[in-house]
């Protein structure tokens, strides 16, 4: 029962982060295709703000799962959290700082491809 839990949360995380990873391709070309390169990168690189740090927190939080290992449930939840928390600022503070990228492609690829992975875990529920 307990590996079950974790098998279902993984399971719609997958699927969840396929449609996000989906989402983000199609409105990188058309990016692409409607504007300029540059701007194509940005958003690009926007998706990946949102898609990394979100499977980095879904590997913490399915690693455990049933009340028999709630502290290692609660504590890999909180320890994914953080890692989501602090790989988010990090990828931000590259893009604009290291890579000098336009701003409103980086948030809108962000937002489209939170959104999108918002949208996939709500239809799955």
């Amino acid at each position: 029962m307990t590996k079950n839990l974790a098998d279902k949360g993984k399971s719609v995380a997958k699927k969840a982060a396929l449609f996000q990873t989906i989402c983000a391709l199609i409105f990188i070309l058309i990016t692409g295709l409607l504007s300029t390169v540059d701007k194509a990168l940005a958003f690009a690189a926007g998706t990946i703000i949102s898609i990394l740090p979100n499977q980095i927190f879904a590997l913490f939080a399915f690693r455990y799962a049933g009340a028999s290992q709630l502290r290692l449930v609660t504590k890999s939840f909180s320890q994914g959290s953080k890692l989501k928390l602090a790989a988010t600022v990090i990828l931000f503070a590259i893009a604009f700082a290291g890579l000098k990228l336009e701003p409103l492609p980086v948030f809108a690829g962000f937002a489209i491809a939170t959104v999108s992975y918002w949208l996939a875990l709500f239809r799955q529920r």
